[in-house]
């Protein structure tokens, strides 16, 4: 397997469908999260919508640079979102998230070895390997997060009942 081709799987099993390493992915995490959940606030810690779409900030904004060769993203706004407010609201968030995943996983695919070492918009900012590398691995610590405020959450209702 190329190198592109095993950053596309990892990336595809982080977010859409992977168990090996965490044994959940983002996708059903999400999935198993209805919005009042996913926005639930806790005075120390961001909350599962945050958190996903934080991530989605940065597949979204590394699938434009393969669309526009441009870096619009900045990390200062990278937790800047309006709130979600529905269950279509999340559901929405969740597709748009899927969707940008894909198309993503699929230009990730499509680099060639030298384009892997070319640099990723400007040269200080490494080559495309190791943005995206970063990124899976990035996805894969907030993800743990999740999977944490999930348990805290079921905890709580536990307790209630």
């Amino acid at each position: 397997m190329s190198r592109s081709e095993t950053l596309a799987t990892r990336l595809g099993e982080v977010i859409l469908n992977g168990t090996w390493i965490a044994n959940t992915n983002w996708k059903d995490q999400l999935e198993q999260s209805d919005w009042q959940e996913a926005t639930a606030q806790s005075p120390s810690t961001n909350t599962i919508a945050a958190l996903a779409q934080h991530i989605h900030y940065y597949v979204a904004g590394v699938k434009e640079v393969f669309l526009t060769g441009k870096l619009e993203i900045r990390d200062k706004y990278s937790f800047e979102f309006p709130a979600i407010t529905s269950q279509s609201q999340w559901q929405e968030f969740q597709d748009l998230f899927w969707a940008d995943t894909v198309a993503l996983i699929n230009h990730v695919r499509a680099l060639s070895e030298e384009q892997l070492t070319q640099p990723f918009v400007k040269r200080e900012y490494g080559d495309y390997y190791r943005n995206i590398d970063a990124m899976i691995e990035h996805s894969y610590y907030h993800l743990g997060q999740v999977v944490l405020l999930r348990k805290q959450a079921a905890d709580l209702i536990d307790h209630i009942r």
